[in-house]
């Protein structure tokens, strides 16, 4: 049978391509528009049933390599380039949420507010273990989410909500949300809870990844990556978590070759969470949000079950309410301006444009800087060397001396002392040499080295 049979009239096809090459095709299937990459097991699986279909026999694996094979090069060289998204997607000044749904409909989020349609102008395609999200309602408020988080206070609640707005966003960057709690303290019903309601999937939450082949593969399948139970970050992971929230490129090599690479482009909200503070590295600190929860009394303890069916029954409020918000975001976003851009500036414009639907205008910021002072403070504390120019800074304004003798009274503690800038954990502004100045705002001052002088001087206010 050729490839047109299987592809028959009774059924609209659409091929083409993105820029990698990948060929996908449209397919208009009970008046419902699916794309489907070609080389998808599911296209395979429904050319398969389309010949059985039709002819009542087993297509040969060598008349459906055949196919695919045409439907392939017809996308590659006769089809348009297009774009293929996970989830979220933007347009026009819209945002395009897909719900997942067997209709293949998404939500259309605009300044006017939001619908929901079908045959969005993205494409959206579907990985394996995304689940549907719920029909949105609108009327619903967001203060229907507290009485599902174990949060020790307001702002800790403000920053969730503003992480899943982050999370509507195409494209980050995204603060990673990183949560710690003791046994029993409900960190991984939290980060259920939370995918639940933008990104659903057969496995919610999953086990960190042994390296960065594996977080690219997560990532490219996942529109918010959530690990469980961490004890801690190697710092290549880390540094790959820091690239994947504010968005980077990945190059793979592919498989079975040894000179062609895969390359993956994109940004990722993350969450983490872990009995202790699984973050280490101060880079990645600059780019998270902390929760600490507390521990549940006993009685206070749900019952899970009953937990996850009241959640159903509000999630598609809650949901409307995001969306909601949402909408404002994209209304405000334009003209918002802030009076100091922290290091996630995108982040935190999205943040205050969307604030306004919920809450007194500085409710997100107030909560964003308590909660960035805390793991800072914790950081210097301890970095001996850290606490050490911070205690010579105490009583003076200025100090200036050699690399020698700044690191002679942490000689006990075996630092370093070479011709490089002493270990302050400082991060080096992209304009000025890394051996010259580093910066730190949270210090207070500014730390200039060269192989024979350093100069501490306090940052004017």
């Amino acid at each position: 049978m050729s490839a047109d049979m299987l592809v028959p009239n009774a059924v609209s096809a659409e091929f083409f391509h993105t820029d990698a090459g990948t060929a996908f095709v449209d397919l208009l299937i009970n008046g419902n528009r699916e794309t489907w990459s070609i080389r998808s097991k599911r296209f395979r699986t429904w050319l398969r049933r389309r010949h059985y279909e039709i002819t009542r026999t087993a297509a040969s694996a060598a008349a459906i390599n055949s196919a695919l094979d045409l439907f392939e090069a017809q996308a590659q060289f006769e089809g348009p380039e297009r774009a293929v998204h996970v989830r979220i997607a933007e347009h026009a000044g819209h945002i395009y949420l897909d719900l997942a749904d067997e209709c293949w409909r998404a939500v259309e989020i605009g300044p006017d507010g939001w619908r929901v349609i079908g045959s969005p102008p993205v494409r959206f395609r579907r990985a394996a273990g995304m689940l549907p999200l719920p029909m949105p309602q609108a009327g619903g408020s967001i203060e229907e989410l507290a009485s599902f988080l174990n949060l020790p206070s307001r702002n800790d609640f403000v920053l969730v909500v503003v992480w899943l707005l982050a999370t509507l966003r195409a494209g980050g960057p995204y603060p990673v949300l990183a949560i710690s709690g003791e046994q029993g303290s409900a960190k991984t019903v939290l980060s259920k809870l939370l995918k639940a309601l933008v990104d659903p999937n057969v496995a919610p939450v999953r086990s960190l990844a042994r390296e960065e082949r594996d977080l690219v593969i997560a990532a490219n399948n996942s529109h918010v990556l959530a690990f469980d139970n961490l004890s801690g970050l190697s710092h290549g992971l880390s540094d790959a978590f820091c690239r994947l929230a504010t968005g980077a490129s990945f190059g793979l090599r592919q498989l079975y070759t040894d000179a062609d690479e895969v390359l993956f482009q994109a940004a990722r909200p993350i969450l983490l969470n872990g009995i202790g503070d699984v973050i280490g590295r101060s880079d990645l600190v600059d780019r998270a949000l902390f929760l600490a929860l507390p521990p549940i009394a006993d009685r206070r303890r749900r019952v899970e079950r009953q937990l996850w069916r009241e959640f159903e029954v509000a999630r598609p409020r809650i949901l409307g309410s995001l969306l909601d918000a949402a909408a404002h975001g994209l209304r405000n976003v334009a003209g918002i301006q802030l009076e100091e851009l922290p290091r996630m500036a995108d982040f935190a414009l999205w943040a205050t444009a969307c604030e306004t639907a919920f809450w007194p205008a500085g409710t997100f910021t107030q909560a964003y800087q308590a909660n960035r002072r805390a793991p800072i403070e914790d950081l210097i504390d301890g970095d001996r060397v850290a606490v050490w120019v911070r205690q010579i800074m105490a009583n003076r304004s200025t100090w200036t001396g050699s690399a020698s003798d700044l690191l002679v009274p942490v000689q006990p503690w075996r630092v370093s002392a070479s011709r490089a800038r002493p270990q302050l954990g400082l991060r080096v502004p992209g304009n000025l040499p890394a051996d010259c100045v580093v910066r730190r705002h949270s210090f207070g001052y500014w730390a200039s080295t060269s192989p024979s002088v350093v100069k501490a001087e306090l940052e004017p206010e």
